[in-house]
């Protein structure tokens, strides 16, 4: 080793060698390596070092003169003791930034359930209110349902399960939205569309809570709300024989002809 090095910039190569630095610091320490034969022979002595750097800088109390003497005589344990501490310490920052980093995803993460219920409990919550106090995220599925002008609807007789279904031709196919009611829960569901030469494809499926869709008599207004859901088919509308709601044990909810 030649000279004296001044602290900030040389100390870096150990974080460097560890591959703890963030991309500026490692740009701007990588500009200062070009030209500092000191670091360049110092990052050079410590290759293969860095398991037993980052081992030291998460254990306690280390920074000792006897830690840093029985690592090797080289680098010198003074030097090695510097490396521990910095390492150490930017493992810290380094855990620090992470933590807010999930905490602020987390908030995310959170306030994203909050959006949903809005979404799906209609525009109309009850309690003799209009409802336009409020502010509700919007239901694509009921707005494309409200705005469609080609509906049938059909309501079985055994299960009181009644269902519309809004179509929408499209260059792909059947854009297909469907409103449900009188749907009691638990239980998966989905709708087929079966065409006119026997196919059949599925639309699209979905889970029903306990307390169930669109019942009048429901305890709680998200229980009274319909339950729209969205999804489409390769047949041209046309093409489309009828509608089938089955759940997944294969139980005819309702049937609805196209």
């Amino acid at each position: 080793m030649q000279g004296s090095p001044a602290p900030n910039e040389h100390e870096t190569v150990g974080a460097y060698a560890l591959g703890i630095l963030d991309d500026a610091e490692a740009t701007a320490f990588e500009a200062h390596l070009a030209t500092c034969e000191w670091c360049a022979q110092q990052l050079d002595e410590l290759a293969g070092m860095e398991p037993m750097l980052a081992a030291l800088a998460d254990l306690p109390g280390t920074g000792t003169p006897a830690l840093g003497e029985s690592l090797s005589a080289r680098p010198s344990p003074r030097v090695v003791e510097k490396l521990v501490d910095e390492v150490a310490e930017r493992r810290a920052r380094k855990r620090r930034r992470n933590f807010y980093m999930v905490a602020a995803a987390g908030a995310l993460i959170v306030s994203g359930p909050f959006v949903a219920v809005a979404a799906s409990g209609g525009g109309d919550e009850g309690g003799g209110g209009s409802g336009t106090n409020q502010t509700l995220a919007a239901n694509p599925a009921k707005e494309a349902f409200d705005k469609s002008s080609d509906k049938i609807m059909a309501t079985d007789p055994t299960t009181q399960v009644t269902a519309t279904v809004a179509l929408e031709k499209k260059l792909w196919g059947t854009e297909i939205v469907s409103e449900l009611k009188n749907v009691k829960g638990p239980q998966k569901c989905s709708l087929v569309a079966v065409g006119k030469n026997g196919e059949r494809e599925t639309v699209n499926s979905w889970s029903v809570p306990g307390e169930g869709y669109g019942l009048p008599d429901a305890k709680t207004d998200k229980a009274k709300q319909p339950l729209y859901v969205q999804g489409g088919a390769a047949f041209a509308p046309n093409e489309i024989d009828h509608f089938q709601f089955i759940t997944f044990d294969g139980e005819l909810l309702v049937e609805v002809d196209a």
